[in-house]
């Protein structure tokens, strides 16, 4: 296995070498766009039960010492997000995750600076983690939920810089644990990210009373093995995030959004769908008989136009720079891009004429990108800097 190890780095490097889709170079004056293309795989090594979540990030598993993926600047440039140091403040965004990422400060500010963003620190009262009852006694360390957790903080930070940064880990991946760690996110934060999920199960209706409070916005990845649906993803209470592909243009510019082959989607076996989401024009399209259709929304998850993530705590026996996608990427983003706008991006939001939307009309993920809402993108992904 050791003897394949540098065969391994060479492919990415050379991979590297080539900067973007096509040999694509920057814009005039823009940094140029290093996005690696190979297989991905899974970060986290799925449930480790019946009654336990899997996290939704997926990685080329290759550690660079320089940056690869896509950089906060060329993601809002993709997007037309606003790129002001203090979007987002006032607010306070809260990730949710399974066990401990001890560089997690350490990580995020190597980030800050690497980009160019504003540092979130302890000490400057932007950043805090806490255990999932807000002690300070954290979880043990998982490499795979650490990496995740650096995905998570860094691209939160990313899109909504002026925002505060609450790290809630929850003690295990059981949902027990990340349940409980909900409790206290909401209760701490205007925004909640959850990049995680499991199958649907009988049941979980009883649940979604987690993912409820009032000025409390609540954001789950969709997941990233496309159809069918995912619990939390599939709560009434949340918007569940699903997954699209970027492509660029020769001179870095955006030349292409579709449908991520895997991202996460489909009718939910249980829960019923919203009246905003049911009374909206285009969900009789999907066919799920009144029952919750998901995603409701959809922003960059493709690892291959994944974003550069940070992580000095050993992944895969390596430490770097990695490019990670996954539904657990737009998660994150969206929950950013909602601390941006400073509303309560509930369900009535999204459906209503708030938002505007690029509408992904290609791309496949077991259903079809359509025009209006679908099982692939839902209504599509935010786009400009207002609201």
């Amino acid at each position: 296995m050791f003897k394949r190890v540098p065969l391994i780095a060479f492919v990415f490097i050379l991979a590297l070498s080539l900067a973007s889709p096509s040999g694509a170079l920057a814009a005039p004056g823009a940094a140029p766009i290093h996005l690696l293309s190979g297989p991905s795989v899974r970060v986290c090594p799925g449930p480790s039960g019946p009654n336990a979540a899997d996290c939704h990030a997926r990685v080329i598993p290759f550690a660079s010492k320089t940056p690869v993926g896509l950089t906060p600047a060329q993601m809002k440039a993709a997007y037309g997000f606003s790129t002001s140091g203090d979007a987002g403040a006032g607010k306070t965004i809260a990730i949710v995750d399974a066990y401990d990422l001890p560089s997690a400060e350490k990580d995020l500010n190597v980030f800050s600076s690497t980009f160019g963003l504003p540092a979130c620190t302890t000490a400057n009262g932007c950043f805090k983690k806490v255990n999932q009852t807000g002690g300070t006694k954290y979880p043990k360390y998982n490499a795979g939920w650490g990496l995740e957790i650096a995905l998570d903080i860094e691209w939160a930070h990313a899109i909504a810089p002026g925002a505060k940064i609450l790290l809630v880990e929850a003690s295990s991946a059981s949902f027990t644990n990340l349940l409980t760690a909900e409790d206290y996110a909401k209760k701490n934060a205007q925004y909640v990210s959850n990049s995680w999920g499991a199958s649907e199960f009988s049941g979980e209706t009883a649940y979604d009373n987690y993912f409820s409070q009032s000025g409390v916005a609540f954001f789950v990845s969709a997941g990233d093995a496309g159809l069918p649906a995912e619990y939390p993803s599939a709560s009434p209470n949340v918007i569940s995030v699903g997954g699209t592909t970027l492509t660029f243009n020769t001179d870095g510019s955006l030349k292409s959004e579709t449908g991520w082959s895997s991202g996460g989607g489909g009718c939910s076996i249980y829960e019923t769908a919203t009246s905003a989401q049911s009374s909206f024009s285009t969900y009789g399209q999907v066919s799920c008989a009144g029952k919750r259709a998901t995603p409701d929304v959809s922003l960059d998850a493709d690892p291959n136009s994944g974003a550069a993530v940070y992580d000095s705590s050993r992944y895969n026996g390596q430490t770097g720079w990695y490019q990670v996608g996954g539904t657990s990427l737009s998660s994150p983003m969206w929950a950013g891009r909602a601390a941006d706008s400073g509303a309560v991006v509930n369900a009535a939001y999204v459906y209503a004429s708030h938002i505007a939307f690029r509408d992904i009309t290609a791309g496949n993920n077991g259903a079809p990108c359509l025009v209006g809402f679908d099982l692939c993108s839902g209504r599509g992904s935010w786009t400009g800097a207002t609201p």
